[in-house]
């Protein structure tokens, strides 16, 4: 089980009194400026906070759960965080909710308050930014339980769980090749992330199957994952201002989506087939209209939690981990 730094523990790694850190720390008057630098350094060097909550807390269990998000206003991860809820509050823990909004920085601040807060353990969907996994491996190897969902980091051994990408990329792609359409321009997320990787690698799958060429020039990553409409208008500019214009576009994420939609209504190209991946209950509203790959937030968040749990709960070392992939599903317009 995870157990943050303790002021006891900076006493006994420097040598000194648990009173002396604690003056130390809070900067007593009493304490000289020699030795309170050295304990601020030490402090520093191994990233501790005060924790006051933790003082009171039995057993070091706080019975309360962190989850990382890019966007609670994200309908998928709305229905995730519902999904971790149902299981989380049966199961006797509380969910503390925080928003990276698809930055690195964010991301690290909002997992460090949450380790300080010593939550037993975090469930965390990637943010675009993050190409630096530092903060999370260095906690998960102090011993804090992680699960990730969605965007998942493959090279940590842990529980995971994400959707068939692939198959989903797969089932929108051929959507628009069979409605005639023969350059369609893919819409990416940011490259490093999971679902970037496996809904490119479907995307080119149904190219390949129908013997359509991939073009490289057709396929434009938006590395901050639609945060900044700016960066996703540019993309849809820059393709439809080709020689040959796409004729389609396959977009990859839920944000994405919605941000092409709009840069395709202001480029007066609504004309233009779209498929892609959206969660949202009135995407027959959208204009351009839009067929959509819908993903198992609810199940992907429940399943997030149960795994968390398990992890939380578990009597001795775990070191056998799962990697759960639901299926995904397509709905054309008009169904």
């Amino acid at each position: 089980m995870f157990k943050p730094v303790t002021i006891k523990d900076i006493a006994k790694a420097l040598n000194l009194s648990t009173s002396t850190v604690s003056r130390a720390l809070r900067g007593g008057y009493e304490i000289s400026e020699e030795t309170k630098q050295l304990v601020l350094n030490y402090a520093e060097k191994i990233n501790f906070k005060r924790n006051p909550i933790a003082l009171s807390l039995k057993e070091r269990r706080s019975y309360s759960i962190g989850i990382v998000v890019c966007e609670v206003a994200n309908v998928f991860f709305s229905q995730a965080i519902d999904g971790i809820e149902s299981v989380a509050y049966k199961r006797g823990y509380h969910v503390i909710i925080s928003q990276s909004h698809d930055r690195y920085e964010r991301e690290v601040t909002n997992i460090e308050h949450l380790a300080n807060r010593s939550v037993d353990g975090i469930i965390i969907s990637l943010a675009a930014e993050t190409k630096n996994y530092e903060h999370i491996e260095r906690l998960n190897a102090q011993g804090l339980p992680i699960v990730f969902f969605d965007r998942i980091l493959e090279s940590m051994e842990t529980h995971k769980v994400t959707s068939d990408n692939r198959q989903g990329a797969f089932e929108a792609t051929e959507y628009l090749i069979k409605r005639g359409c023969k350059r369609i321009a893919h819409v990416a997320n940011a490259e490093q992330l999971s679902i970037t990787a496996q809904r490119k690698i479907g995307y080119e799958d149904a190219l390949k199957k129908y013997g359509i060429p991939v073009n490289p020039d057709l396929i434009t990553y938006c590395e901050h994952g639609g945060r900044e409409q700016d960066e996703v208008e540019q993309a849809v500019a820059t393709l439809l201002a080709m020689p040959e214009k796409p004729d389609a576009f396959f977009v990859a994420s839920d944000r994405l989506s919605m941000g092409c939609l709009s840069a395709l209504k202001k480029y007066g190209a609504e004309n233009i087939l779209v498929s892609g991946f959206s969660n949202s209950d009135v995407v027959e509203l959208f204009e351009p209209s839009i067929s959509c790959v819908r993903q198992p937030a609810f199940e992907m968040g429940r399943i997030a939690t149960e795994m968390l749990i398990s992890l939380i709960e578990a009597k001795y070392p775990v070191d056998e981990y799962e990697t759960r992939i639901l299926n995904t599903e397509f709905k054309p317009i008009g169904t």
